[in-house]
Formats: C-alpha cells, structure tokens, sequence
C-alpha cells in the first residue's frame, strides 16, 4: 500500500477522469503563445509529472491528440472539447493543468516564456525567459 497521495480530475463534462499520484517534478506559469492560444487565456498554470503518475480512470477513448510541434502532444476530451494535459516527450513529462485538479495543493514556483507574457504577474517567483538550462532553455532571467 502506498502513502502517495493521490488527486482526482477530469474534463469539463466530467467523460474523462483521471488522477494523479505523488508529486509533480514541477508547477509554474506558462506564457508562451502556444499554451495561451490552447488555453484561450494570458497564461497557463502547469503541473509537470512523470508519466506514471498519471492514471486515465475513465473514458480513456473519448481522448483526443494533436501536436503543433514534436515538443507537445496536447490531449482533449472529444466530447466536451475540455483540455486535459499536454505530454512532453522531450523532457518524459506530462503538463497536467492546475485548473483540472481541484483538490491539488498547487503552488507555481516558476514562470517559464516570461519575455512572451501579455499579463504581467509581480509574485517574487523566476521569471525565466524562455525554459530552465536543464530542459534545453537559456536559463536566462527577466527582471519582474
């Protein structure tokens, strides 16, 4: 038996559930245009996890996929259209959003594509320009 935690989520109407287990490697903002046009909002909340952590409970078919870029794989439900996550082949993570867990204790630690923002957000976190150095990014700073 595990002492993991585990969180519950799913779509807008509720056809997918999901949950996830443990922690996630990483959560912050995401400004880059590519998560706020998929968003259809200024910025996206993430919560990075290992694959494994994340277990379909529920309409594993109704499970759409498309990637803009070979960097994201974004997946939706086919009956509501709601957004579920995105997988990161790259990096073997996969984006769960903050938004679908209600009972997650999210806390951003970073914001990641800052020089892209169209909502400017003074937290005290990292405003990176684009990525960490340790996912393939400049690691570059911006000023808040």
């Amino acid at each position: 038996m595990t002492s993991e935690k585990t969180y519950d989520g799913g779509c807008f109407c509720g056809a997918v559930q999901f949950t996830v287990t443990g922690e996630p490697a990483a959560m912050g903002y995401c400004h880059c245009d590519s998560c706020r046009h998929w968003s259809a909002g200024p910025v996206n909340a993430f919560t990075l996890w290992a694959p494994a952590a994340l277990r379909i409970t529920r309409g594993a078919d109704g499970i759409g996929a498309y990637n803009k870029t070979p960097a994201s794989i974004r997946k939706w439900c086919k009956n509501c259209g709601g957004h579920l996550f995105t997988e990161h082949p790259q990096w073997n993570l996969v984006d769960v959003y903050a938004a679908l867990i209600p009972g997650f204790p999210y806390q951003a630690g970073v914001h990641v594509h800052y020089q892209e923002t169209r909502l400017p957000m003074k937290d005290g976190l990292p405003k990176f320009k684009d990525i960490p150095a340790e996912m393939g990014g400049s690691g570059a700073l911006l000023a808040e």
